[in-house]
């Protein structure tokens, strides 16, 4: 019987916020998803911001605090067949405690025509799956359907202010993972990654491993 191997993880992974509380930045997000995890209902929400932001990591997170039984549909993979056998599974009782299932559907401004329209269908109010609620998540709303808009809730995710929170973020990190005095030029590399967290931990991995 082969043992289970436990790989590192990256540092992307490894610092991912688990809560909503632990996210940097992101105030008015926190803030409204706070009180929607201590008491959610059945809803449909729209992320919209900038890539690196959090926008997976925090319906992620949300999931785990509502203890929601997860569907994630990436946007390759968000299409009318998908749709339809997930919102099939929404109609039984979730597997996690929490009563609830969430659908994640990732980068949402890339499905198709059909999968839109699909998911029209499933958002109104007389077919909408019991118990369910669905996040999207996409960088710009313009390809996506006034009609599917007005189904969502938005939220805007948005990076500005956040460099110095980021760096320091960094810094903790390259402290934490064995890094010495003679480091990188840490508000250069949020800079670079302009505010994208999940590219300055990447770009901080490099880093470390050339010590």
């Amino acid at each position: 019987m082969q043992a289970d191997l436990a790989f590192p993880q990256s540092l992307a992974e490894k610092y991912r916020p688990r809560t909503i509380e632990e996210f940097i930045g992101l105030e008015k997000p926190k803030k409204v998803l706070g009180k929607f995890a201590a008491k959610p209902y059945p809803s449909a929400w729209l992320f919209v911001g900038p890539p690196g932001v959090g926008k997976t990591s925090m319906a992620l997170a949300l999931a785990s605090q509502i203890g929601a039984e997860l569907h994630h549909l990436p946007s390759g993979k968000c299409n009318a067949q998908s749709i339809e056998e997930t919102v099939r599974l929404c109609h039984y009782m979730p597997m996690t405690p929490g009563g609830l299932h969430l659908v994640l559907v990732d980068e949402a401004d890339g499905m198709t025509n059909a999968a839109q329209l699909a998911l029209m269908s499933k958002l109104d109010a007389t077919a909408f799956p019991p118990n369910t609620v669905f996040i999207f998540t996409c960088n710009a709303t313009a390809s996506l359907e006034p009609r599917f808009l007005s189904r969502c809730r938005t939220i805007e995710f948005s990076s500005y202010g956040m460099a110095s929170e980021i760096t320091a973020l960094l810094n903790r990190v390259w402290h934490s993972e064995g890094g010495n005095g003679n480091g990188p030029d840490l508000s250069r590399v949020v800079k670079d990654s302009r505010n994208n967290v999940r590219d300055a931990l990447m770009t901080l991995e490099v880093e470390l491993m050339a010590l």
